[in-house]
């Protein structure tokens, strides 16, 4: 397996766009066509937007659902890393109006919670609640099970392409 380590001279080789990385409570934003990718994504959710109109694209890899004050940076909670990516958005010259998302992750790989409700399944519940509330339409998804996934968000198509080890990879 090939890891890709977002060097120029990979992408000058190659002829691929270039590729930016999101790590866990990280995020991305492009507009110049690169591929964003995150991995890693158990309970943990991959957020995509895309904005059609002005080719913006942003991807954030959240781990928790909601933020506390001094628990971290934003951009590792469901409710204000969606926030972050679409305030990013916007500052690149996205339009809410034309915002769409795709999502996945939040599968229930390793469920200690004793209430019943698994940190991944309150991952997807907060970020559907979120991007109710900034009137972004989820257009497609792939949320649960027990598997974990790899996300490509293809900035020049709004494709967002998911990988697991235990299932075929499927674009939404």
């Amino acid at each position: 397996m090939k890891v890709y380590d977002g060097s120029q001279a990979e992408q000058a080789t190659t002829g691929q766009p270039e590729r930016k990385k999101v790590g866990i409570a990280e995020y991305a934003v492009t507009t110049d066509g690169a591929a964003l990718t995150t991995s890693g994504l158990g309970s943990c959710i991959g957020v995509a937007l895309y904005d059609r109109e002005t080719g913006a694209a942003g991807l954030v890899h959240v781990m928790l659902p909601r933020y506390d004050e001094g628990e971290g940076a934003r951009p590792k909670f469901a409710d204000t890393g969606v926030e972050v990516l679409l305030e990013e958005m916007e500052r690149v010259g996205a339009h809410r109006g034309s915002i769409e998302a795709k999502i996945a992750g939040g599968s229930d790989m390793l469920d200690f919670s004793e209430n019943g409700s698994s940190i991944g399944s309150r991952n997807a519940e907060t970020v559907r609640e979120t991007l109710t509330d900034y009137d972004i339409p989820i257009i497609g998804e792939d949320i649960g099970g027990d598997h974990g996934r790899s996300l490509r968000l293809e900035s020049t198509t709004g494709d967002l392409v998911v990988k697991s080890a235990s299932q075929d990879s499927a674009t939404l």
